[in-house]
């Protein structure tokens, strides 16, 4: 069984229910207009998004962060073409340590990083990444507001998002890690690697980390 390109959103749109039984601390972000303080000013970042899963796929994501105001902008490829990639920026805004996932997070030893053996270590959801409207963990697998990677694997995201004081007062903490992830090279999410840990309707490879990234200069 395969999700096809013409499929693949009306299949995969059921996933935001799915990643709320996998993940439970409250989110933060909540899309553009929010207000807030303005006490940070001009603090610059960028992270490095390396490979999970033998994906191979890579990037750089820039973090510029003005008061509340969090531009985050995301170049990245390797990525499966045509295909919708969930991400976020995940970590913890109360001291907790969290990082990128080695293969030593492959606890059933299936050769897969899934995506709930990967929270330990990255942690839960504080922004989602999507394209427009709703940026809290409820849309943390909203793939029809995700970005797609375009016919040669490659992605581009750029937008602007109102955090909360938490967020920005611990940025630094936190990192991004992309989904969604095709072992087989066939050009699509299929079950080739099993069921989906979020959601068994749905295949393991649409939902498992592709690349991970800490800000540079934090753990």
């Amino acid at each position: 069984m395969t999700i096809k390109h013409s499929t693949r959103l009306s299949a995969l749109v059921a996933l935001p229910a799915a990643l709320g039984l996998a993940v439970a601390a409250p989110a933060f972000a909540h899309g553009e207009g929010d207000g807030g303080s303005q006490n940070q000013q001009g603090r610059n970042y960028q992270v490095d998004l390396r490979p999970l899963n033998d994906s191979g796929a890579k990037g750089t994501a820039q973090l510029s962060l003005e008061g509340r105001q969090l531009t985050v902008k995301i170049d990245a490829q390797g990525l499966v073409p045509g295909q919708p990639h969930a991400q976020h920026i995940h970590g913890s805004t109360d001291g907790h340590e969290h990082t990128c996932p080695d293969q030593s997070a492959d606890k059933d030893g299936d050769g897969i990083v899934s995506t709930t053996e990967g929270l330990p270590a990255y942690g839960d959801i504080n922004i989602s990444l999507t394209t427009k409207g709703d940026t809290s963990k409820a849309s943390g697998l909203a793939v029809d507001r995700m970005p797609v990677a375009d016919k040669d694997g490659k992605l581009s995201y750029s937008r602007t998002i109102a955090v909360s004081q938490a967020v920005a007062d611990n940025i630094k903490d936190l990192h991004i890690v992309q989904h969604g992830i095709d072992p087989n090279g066939n050009g699509m999410y299929d079950f080739g690697k099993g069921k989906s840990d979020l959601d068994p309707k749905l295949p393991q490879e649409a939902t498992a980390p592709a690349d991970c990234g800490v800000i540079n200069g934090s753990h």
